[in-house]
């Protein structure tokens, strides 16, 4: 009965292991994902600690692939150093993930504060030109987000780049999206999104935060389950004098 809760052990930690592999990657798109997004939104932010579970996620991600190798190794020898590594090792990245699920949540609640104190700051370094990055960052936020303005489209009438353009329109970022013949007059405020973009920027950020914490939360109960299993196959093997024998070949190391 013994052995046979070894072997079951062994096998669901080999299986394990191949989805400590799988998931390296995983977390490694996943904060790479995280990184690219808030590429685009970086103006709408100031507090570049923000990333720092994205960081960490990749860092585990590139662990976990190097835990699935040793795993896989010391499971199919049974080798008790190997075996006591992979378990400190899997204890340090699971406390890990618990550090970036914690710091998701603190820099979840950030986020609104970030935007807020923000973005009235870039609306108002918006001049119109595809040089200037706040303009663009704010072009692709209201094409990609569907919105206009901090609030909503009026806004704009309160910036530097209406007052100086004399148009009476905001940029043609606002228009709706199948709407051809849109030029972003406020004559037509039918044709513009309604909706204002700081509360989407940071339901936005805010979901991908949430992408960081769930993934970490997932791989941290998985690695949980391989750490009972590694500690299962070690405690039985030291237990069982019988059995160290038989996988030593009849000697003891």
């Amino acid at each position: 009965m013994g052995h046979c809760g070894i072997t079951s052990s062994k096998t669901v930690l080999v299986f394990l292991n191949l989805i400590f592999w799988a998931a390296a990657g995983i977390l490694c798109y996943v904060g790479a994902y995280v990184f690219i997004t808030y590429d685009d939104y970086d103006h709408f932010f100031e507090d570049v600690y923000t990333l720092v579970p994205a960081v960490t996620i990749i860092a585990v991600g590139a662990l976990l692939f190097i835990i699935g190798l040793i795993g896989c190794c010391a499971t199919v020898r049974e080798s008790y150093c190997g075996l006591t590594t992979f378990v400190v090792i899997l204890l340090l990245v699971f406390m890990t993930e618990v550090a970036v699920v914690v710091l998701g949540y603190v820099y979840r609640a950030k986020v609104e504060d970030e935007v807020n104190s923000s973005i009235r700051k870039v609306y108002n370094e918006y001049n119109g030109t595809n040089s200037n990055a706040q303009s663009r960052a704010i072009d692709y936020v209201q094409r990609q987000l569907q919105c206009c303005g901090i609030h909503n489209y009026s806004d704009w009438q309160y910036t530097p780049w209406y007052e100086e353009s004399k148009t009476k329109s905001v940029p043609v970022s606002c228009c709706k999206k199948n709407d051809l013949t849109c030029t972003g007059s406020l004559d037509h405020p039918e044709d513009l999104y309604q909706e204002g973009c700081e509360a989407l920027v940071v339901k936005k950020l805010k979901e991908i935060m949430m992408y960081v914490i769930w993934t970490a939360l997932t791989f941290a109960a998985i690695q949980m389950l391989g750490m009972l299993c590694a500690c299962v196959v070690l405690c039985r093997r030291s237990r069982d004098p019988a059995y160290e024998l038989l996988i030593t070949g009849g000697t003891r190391a």
